[in-house]
């Protein structure tokens, strides 16, 4: 079974923002492969006062495709590690992501579009 995971800054389902900060969003948004949503989470991640990094959580959710704004390259790592196929692309919302990535409209990210900020 296909489950993605989107950052988001609420519980806002298809409406929400994507968060503009993979590893510092309020929460996870996850989507079946038709856009259905499963289930929001809190990020409770080390970013945000928690344990653990980001990817392992969102894999301890089933997580198995990200589609985010940008990422650093240590997160791309443990999503490659853990199975998550990572996608990029600048959508505003999580309905507008989902349909980039189901019209393949969305690049699979690469070592080359990991945030510049990241980049050592």
């Amino acid at each position: 079974m296909i489950k993605i995971v989107i950052p988001t800054n609420n519980n806002n389902g298809l409406d929400d923002d994507v968060a503009e900060h993979f590893g510092r969003c309020n929460t996870y948004t996850f989507l079946d492969e038709e856009g259905n949503v499963l289930e929001i989470i809190d990020n409770t991640s080390e970013h945000m006062g928690g344990l653990g990094l980001p990817p392992e959580l969102m894999k301890k959710h089933g997580a198995n495709i990200l589609l985010c704004r940008d990422l650093g390259p240590r997160a791309l790592s443990s999503c490659k590690e853990l199975g998550i196929e990572v996608y990029v692309g600048q959508a505003e919302t999580v309905k507008e992501i989902f349909e980039m990535w189901k019209n393949k409209k969305i690049k699979r990210a690469g070592i080359d579009d990991v945030c510049e900020e990241h980049k050592g």
